[in-house]
């Protein structure tokens, strides 16, 4: 590694604390050029800490991200990043979800997320595994949020900001995937009741499930599982949406072998 293991921690509380204001800071990249990948990872983690430890947060789910290609063009990021779900970033479908006070500069993606029955880990999982393990999938949203300023990121800096996790919102509707066509699946966004953007789920790695087991490989190589009952994020498969307090996002899933399910959050 790069950077040492006090600058972890200096950064992993810089990330923590400019949350925690609503502050922004300067990409990690320019105050520290020599940051990889696996620094980023060890300042997330210090992050994830401060949360658990400061604020009573629990670890619920994993997340990859910029896994498509709208996405990366988009940022100027192009390979995945990965980061932890809590559960103070998990909102029942159709809430109302505050800015002011929880978010910097909130963007909204369009997801399929997974729930597992059963964990994976090490870092020879395939789309099988990923498939067998699997509870349901539900639609959902993401909406990321970057402590970064002006989301001028490198991957390293979006590693290190947990993967500029916001808040997430899953849908009511649980689907059993085996018998679904998961890379067919549409998605269809509408913003204040217009139409916004529509994707397949073939954006993520050319399958979500490709998505899932490239996020358990890549954790897997960290000693981190995949655990049982937790949700997973596979990836928005829609540009991502600048929203704001007043906005109302909703989303329609659809696809062979099961009727549309949705689900909506509003911006207060």
């Amino acid at each position: 590694m790069s950077l040492s293991k006090a600058d972890h921690t200096t950064l992993g509380r810089t990330l923590y604390e400019a949350m925690r204001a609503e502050v922004p800071i300067k990409p990690l990249i320019q105050s520290h050029p020599a940051i990889t990948i696996e620094d980023a990872y060890q300042i997330s983690r210090v992050m994830l800490l401060l949360r658990m430890e400061q604020d009573g947060e629990t670890l619920v789910g994993k997340k990859i991200g910029v896994t498509s290609d709208a996405v990366q063009k988009m940022l100027g990021v192009f390979q995945p990043d990965f980061g932890f779900l809590t559960d103070a970033m998990a909102y029942a479908n159709n809430a109302d979800i505050p800015i002011a006070g929880n978010m910097i500069s909130p963007r909204a993606e369009g997801e399929i997320a997974f729930r597992l029955k059963s964990t994976l880990s090490g870092t020879n999982n395939t789309e099988a595994d990923v498939l067998a393990a699997t509870e349901c999938i539900m639609p959902c949203f993401e909406i990321v949020d970057s402590r970064i300023e002006n989301w001028q990121i490198a991957i390293q800096d979006t590693i290190a900001d947990n993967a500029s996790c916001g808040v997430f919102v899953v849908g009511d509707t649980e689907l059993d995937p085996r018998a679904l066509d998961l890379p067919n699946i549409r998605v269809d966004v509408t913003k204040n009741g217009a139409p916004l953007s529509s994707g397949l789920g073939s954006a993520v790695q050319g399958d979500p499930l490709t998505a899932v087991a490239w996020l358990a490989n890549t954790l897997g190589a960290y000693d981190i599982a995949l655990e049982a009952g937790e949700v997973i994020l596979s990836g928005s498969v829609v540009p991502l949406e600048p929203v704001q307090a007043g906005d109302e996002m909703h989303l329609i899933m659809s696809g062979e072998g099961f009727d549309d399910c949705s689900v909506g959050c509003r911006f207060v």
